[in-house]
C-alpha cells in the first residue's frame, strides 16, 4: 500500500476532462492531488473548453478555473477571462510551470502563460 506523503492541505485539483497521464504526473508533486470530480470541492480546474468554465463555476463560485490550450488563440484569452477563468496555460508546457500556475490560481492570481501578452 502506498504511502501518503501529502500535506494535510493539499491543494485539490480537478481535470475536466480527465486526463489520467496528466493526472498521474501532478499527483508526484508533494501538494497536489488530483480530485475525480467537482463534488470533492477542488480548489483549481483545469479546462480543455471555455464552456467548461461557466458550468464549473455555476457548480462551485469559489472553485478557480484555468482553461489548458495547445496554442495561443487570438481572443482566446480576453474570452477565457470573460467566462470568469482565472487564466490560461499550455499544454505542452513544463509540469513543474503547470504546477506553480495551478498553485498560483489556488492564491486568487491571474494567470497567463506569457505567449499569451502579445500586442
Amino acid at each position: 500500500m502506498p504511502v501518503n506523503h501529502r500535506p494535510a492541505r493539499s491543494l485539490r485539483v480537478l481535470l475536466f476532462p480527465p486526463d489520467p497521464a496528466l493526472a498521474l504526473q501532478l499527483g508526484l508533486q508533494p501538494d497536489i492531488e488530483v480530485v475525480a470530480s467537482a463534488l470533492a470541492r477542488p480548489a483549481v480546474a483545469l479546462v480543455e473548453e471555455l464552456a467548461s468554465v461557466t458550468a464549473l463555476l455555476a457548480e462551485d463560485p469559489e472553485c478557480r478555473v484555468l482553461v489548458m490550450t495547445g496554442s495561443a488563440h487570438p481572443g482566446l484569452r480576453d474570452a477565457a477571462l470573460a467566462a470568469g477563468a482565472a487564466g490560461l496555460v499550455l499544454r505542452d508546457g513544463p509540469l513543474d510551470d503547470l504546477a506553480e500556475s495551478l498553485r498560483a490560481a489556488s492564491r486568487g492570481e491571474t494567470v497567463i502563460d506569457p505567449s499569451f501578452d502579445v500586442p
